[in-house]
């Protein structure tokens, strides 16, 4: 059946569109952009690029800026439970007449051959660059990578750079070098890199500098002091927040610490109930800084994970705080089999089995693996209500 990408509704038209590269095309959602720019009024626009931690600086970074009275778009990926989350405005996520208004517009403006060709996050990121119109700040988190990434097809104001480490290397290349300068060539004017692992990550930012001519600050740039937020953090989200502060620094911007006290991350070693904690990381970074929350701990692990993560990697770290764990079925071709994770858990010693849709007041647990085990374990829960 022929689709009408011109008339379908948004919802429709997202359902009939590719939600993962086999092989990026940039030109297509360069020439679309080359169309939308000439009828929108782009604001400062902030780019975040790296493996970890781009979802909650870039969070951070919004809810502070609208409480200074900023008018701000927050674009990120992907979703927990419903879509609107992605586009996050002024507080709210976006209303659904806003995107389909969005939607009305585009398909008004571009032909049917780019809006048959644009991918769902290309399509998305186009979304949100015409509802960024007219305002402040638009705060954009890449998808998959840097330099070819949707979300790099507009001039960036500033870059920010948070912690590099292995992933996606089909596509990003299988050395620290070859990831790191991926991402990093995406910067155009001033990037500020965030807190690494890797000691050669600032060396290469040096590289990206002196080739595309751009200004290179980091953290020791800055006097940054969270000290005094450590209660209300874990330490890894400390480190997303030293790069907020970082750019609120150098944008010039009134800087007051208690403002990220009342500021909560949904899925960010969030504390859903008493005894379950919802974190949506997914490699062997995240996993570490999960280690760290929960040392000298044992907790019933919830988890699932796609097939080209390093699941065995992130199972082999956590080993020391899991007491249990529970395999979350998920319906998607992309998840690894039920059977090699359980043999992966009992080369490991770890004590394994299908999660039953219960979980005890008695024990604690924590919900890992990815947004889309989280969105699972949360529509398991609503349920069970």
């Amino acid at each position: 059946m022929k689709i009408d990408f011109k008339t379908i509704p948004l919802k429709e038209f997202l359902d009939y569109k590719t939600m993962y590269y086999d092989k990026i095309d940039f030109s297509i959602v360069k020439n679309s952009f080359e169309i939308l720019k000439q009828k929108i009024k782009l604001p400062f626009i902030i780019h975040i690029v790296g493996t970890n931690g781009k979802g909650s600086t870039g969070r951070f970074l919004a809810k502070y800026l609208f409480a200074i009275d900023k008018n701000v778009l927050h674009y990120s990926s992907p979703h927990i439970k419903k879509f609107n989350e992605r586009i996050w405005i002024n507080s709210f996520d976006v209303s659904d007449d806003d995107l389909n208004t969005a939607h009305k517009f585009l398909q008004d403006i571009l032909d049917i051959t780019l809006l048959e060709k644009l991918t769902y996050f290309e399509y998305t990121t186009l979304l949100a660059f015409y509802l960024s119109s007219n305002r402040d700040y638009l705060i954009l988190e890449a998808g998959l990578g840097g330099e070819f990434d949707a979300t790099n097809v507009a001039i960036n104001d500033l870059s920010l750079i948070t912690t590099i480490d292995y992933d996606h290397q089909s596509f990003l290349g299988n050395s620290i070098k070859e990831i790191s300068l991926t991402k990093m060539r995406s910067c155009d004017k001033v990037m500020i890199v965030g807190s690494q692992i890797h000691d050669e990550v600032p060396f290469h930012a040096k590289t990206i500098k002196e080739q595309r001519d751009i200004k290179l600050l980091t953290l020791d740039d800055f006097k940054i002091d969270t000290r005094s937020l450590c209660k209300f953090f874990p330490k890894y989200l400390l480190k997303n927040i030293s790069l907020v502060i970082a750019t609120l620094k150098y944008l010039n911007l009134e800087l007051d610490i208690k403002k990220f006290e009342m500021m909560s991350l949904a899925g960010r070693c969030e504390k859903y109930k008493k005894n379950i904690t919802l974190d949506v990381g997914h490699n062997p970074l995240a996993a570490r800084s999960i280690l760290e929350e929960f040392k000298g701990k044992k907790i019933n692990l919830i988890y699932n994970s796609f097939e080209d993560k390093d699941y065995k990697e992130v199972l082999k770290i956590l080993k020391p705080i899991i007491k249990k764990l529970y395999i979350l079925p998920l319906e998607d071709k992309r998840v690894v089999k039920e059977a090699t994770l359980i043999n992966v858990c009992e080369n490991l010693n770890i004590i394994s089995e299908l999660f039953k849709n219960e979980v005890l007041k008695s024990e604690d647990y924590l919900v890992f693996g990815s947004f889309l085990v989280v969105e699972k374990f949360l529509k398991i829960e609503n349920r069970s209500r």
